[in-house]
């Protein structure tokens, strides 16, 4: 166990992270990205829902 914990210690400093900028634009591309997608899955669930109910009404 304490091996284990010792050998993700060391990998942990080998691990190259994001600077603040870096950060900063991956979070605003990861959101935007998201709220696209929303958008987009909402507007193609009304247009099915109004397709299915055009036909069955």
């Amino acid at each position: 166990m304490f091996k284990f914990l010792r050998n993700v210690s060391r990998e942990m400093k080998k691990v190259s992270w994001p600077k603040g900028k870096e950060l900063r634009n991956y979070t605003v591309v990861v959101i935007s990205t998201v709220i696209f997608m929303a958008v987009f899955f909402f507007v193609v669930d009304l247009g099915i829902s109004q397709l299915l109910n055009a036909f069955f009404e």
